[in-house]
């Protein structure tokens, strides 16, 4: 990684936060962009790497997208990895949530993804670079509660496996990386059906993969080019199995966990 030019969306916190550690400890030269400003430049302070770029970015905005990219190319002049880890969740019934939640999600997670994609694409396929989305195991099997969380990571999901194809006689190399529940600030930001935040966590964060586990995964990931990352056990690789070959069964049990929520909507 020394040298690389890696972007990396949603970096003022949690995973993408973690990346931003890992691939500066790897040698790698950085952009990041995030909506607060001001958390990017508190982490390039703790970093003490003048050298690290931070772009004001809204991935909603097409603009912003577009400015991350050139102002990457303008400073470094050429991109190796874009990860797109910048991702806002829900947590309320179909029935019950306001569609502007739905909106809001597919707007961060699915468009945030498609604008950044598009603008850093070209580069890519010059250093016959890295494309990364970070979606979830939502992106592989419905959570109920998580409607709108799940329809932007399945799209997200649906739109790099299609372009990997499209790409793959020219060597982009594009990862779907799928965390199970990770620590972070993710749930505590989530929206509530009429797109409040939750403002506290309704899970046990102490007991989940570390922010900074997941980013040494996917870092090894990259490197190793994969096509896939699944991560934890009993939450990701199993129940992405039983999706394949025990769906109903599947369908069961993920409503019977997620039931047990404190404060769960299926109750």
């Amino acid at each position: 990684m020394k040298g690389k030019v890696v972007i990396i969306t949603g970096a003022s916190s949690g995973i993408g936060r973690a990346l931003a550690k890992e691939f500066f400890l790897r040698g790698a030269n950085l952009a990041l962009g995030a909506r607060r400003i001001d958390q990017l430049e508190t982490l390039k302070a703790e970093l003490q790497s003048p050298d690290i770029l931070c772009i004001e970015t809204d991935v909603t905005q097409e603009a912003d997208c577009k400015r991350l990219i050139e102002l990457t190319i303008e400073k470094y002049g050429r991109i190796d990895i874009l990860i797109n880890n910048a991702g806002l969740s829900m947590r309320a019934l179909f029935l019950d949530m306001d569609l502007e939640v739905m909106h809001r999600l597919m707007n961060v997670n699915f468009y945030g993804t498609v604008y950044c994609t598009k603008f850093a694409l070209p580069y890519l396929l010059e250093t016959k670079g890295s494309l990364v989305g970070v979606i979830s195991i939502a992106g592989h099997v419905g959570l109920p509660g998580r409607t709108a969380y799940s329809a932007s990571k399945f799209a997200v999901r649906g739109f790099l496996d299609t372009l990997r194809i499209e790409h793959l006689r020219n060597g982009l190399h594009v990862l779907v990386a799928a965390p199970g529940f990770t620590a972070s600030e993710v749930r505590k930001v989530a929206l509530t059906a009429d797109g409040t935040p939750q403002g506290e966590t309704p899970r046990n964060e102490g007991t989940m993969m570390s922010a900074e586990t997941c980013a040494t995964y996917i870092a090894e990931a990259i490197i190793k080019r994969k096509r896939e990352l699944i991560l934890t056990f009993m939450e990701g690789k199993l129940t992405v199995f039983l999706g394949k070959f025990f769906p109903s069964l599947l369908d069961r049990l993920i409503y019977k966990h997620m039931a047990k929520e404190p404060y769960s909507p299926l109750k």
